[in-house]
């Protein structure tokens, strides 16, 4: 897509052809590059779906698509308030996401101006992105090392458009990893690692079960419990996990999900840790350029059964404060062993992502064995220039220690 700018003209996605328009832009920036692989057309689209996102209970959200003088799509650009996440900011804060364009800082300063505009009307004093209108394991982030095969949900971009955000002013937020795992080793994990598993295992009380879809009700609940307590603690932007976009999740991932990488630990029969791996799903939808069709579903069905995904992403991790540093994600990876060991054809983990505000899980999984293998970035611009920037590290520090003034006052 060669473009020499002589007029471009920002429109907001209003019909179904602009969503169209919306959907296909990325399609044709990427086309040969063999890493990136569409998302689902019904996927993406559902984010902007009041009656599907539960976002829109608490939020709003728009999008546009910029068009040369030609009648050419060029760019495309998502703004997003969720009240939620803008109230746990130290100052209003808005989204920015489902970031593309050509390669040109003209166009995206464009898309960069109308988000902030339309965020500045209402109220907003800053603006992160590229972010997702919903939850941030996906969408979530601008690639900048690694651009090697996504995980599904995990967002691959152009190399340029970091130079676009920087040359904008949007500052580093917080960094996010992706770190993988060889697991066709006969280890797989750190013989340390099961030595600390099975001393844990034989521990009085503790109990280890797998997910089962047909129980997926106490499932759902257990994991309600154990990321709302865990997150609390952790987040002074925490959003407790809804069980109604939870149970859609997995309705939605039943045709691909494996229950036995889905793993919970008990304690007396108290739900206390949790670890959630799905297999790659983009190993198979790379082949169909973002679209379900009839002939497409024979094709997923026979790739499920036939073993095509051979990656897995490690999406969610939890312990509860008061069994953190027990060893007990230790024990949960010996159950991983297991699986790993009988169904071979899983080749590779991805532990995506951890955030640099996070040392601890860092720690494990380098501990493990995992090397880091892709960086994201998640932005943060001032639109009120008066105000202090913080990395969200910094925030942490500085908010633990208000509130362990406030204790001890």
């Amino acid at each position: 897509l060669n473009f020499k700018a002589k007029g471009m003209n920002i429109v907001e996605v209003t019909s179904a052809e602009h969503r169209r328009e919306f959907t296909e832009l990325p399609k044709r920036l990427y086309k040969g590059d063999p890493y990136w692989v569409s998302p689902l057309d019904k996927v993406a689209e559902a984010v902007f779906d009041p009656a599907g996102n539960i976002a829109f209970r608490h939020g709003v959200a728009t999008r546009w698509i910029l068009v040369d003088d030609g009648g050419a799509v060029i760019g495309r650009v998502a703004a997003f308030i969720d009240e939620i996440r803008s109230k746990a900011n130290r100052q209003p804060t808005g989204g920015l996401g489902f970031f593309e364009v050509i390669e040109s800082e003209e166009a995206a300063f464009i898309l960069f101006n109308t988000a902030r505009k339309w965020l500045t009307e209402r109220g907003m004093k800053a603006m992160d992105g590229p972010i997702n209108f919903g939850e941030n394991d996906n969408f979530w982030g601008l690639l900048v090392e690694g651009f090697t095969h996504p995980g599904f949900g995990m967002p691959y971009h152009k190399r340029y458009y970091r130079k676009f955000f920087e040359d904008y002013g949007f500052r580093t937020y917080f960094e996010q990893y992706s770190y993988h795992k060889d697991i066709t080793s006969v280890e797989v994990f750190p013989e340390r690692f099961m030595k600390i598993a099975e001393w844990i295992t034989r521990r009085p009380g503790y109990t280890f079960r797998h997910f089962e879809y047909r129980h997926r009700d106490k499932f759902v609940a257990d994991m309600v419990e154990i990321y709302n307590t865990t997150w609390a603690v952790f987040k002074e932007d925490f959003t407790p996990l809804d069980p109604d976009m939870l149970r859609n999740t997995l309705k939605e991932a039943r045709a691909f999900i494996d229950d036995e990488l889905i793993w919970y630990a008990y304690h007396n029969d108290r739900p206390v840790a949790v670890f959630v791996i799905f297999p790659d799903l983009n190993q198979i939808i790379r082949h169909f350029n973002g679209r379900l069709t009839p002939w497409n579903m024979i094709r997923f069905a026979w790739y499920r059964l036939t073993h095509k995904m051979t990656r897995v992403r490690a999406l969610v991790a939890g312990v509860i404060p008061a069994y953190q540093n027990s060893g007990i994600e230790s024990a949960i990876f010996l159950q991983l062993f297991h699986v790993f060991r009988r169904k071979r054809y899983y080749k590779e983990l991805e532990l995506s992502w951890v955030g640099d505000f996070n040392p601890k899980m860092i720690g494990i999984y380098e501990a493990l064995g995992a090397q880091k293998a892709k960086t994201h970035m998640t932005f943060r611009y001032l639109i009120d220039d008066r105000l202090p920037f913080r990395m969200y590290k910094e925030e942490m520090a500085e908010n633990l220690a208000e509130r362990q003034a406030k204790q001890g006052g």
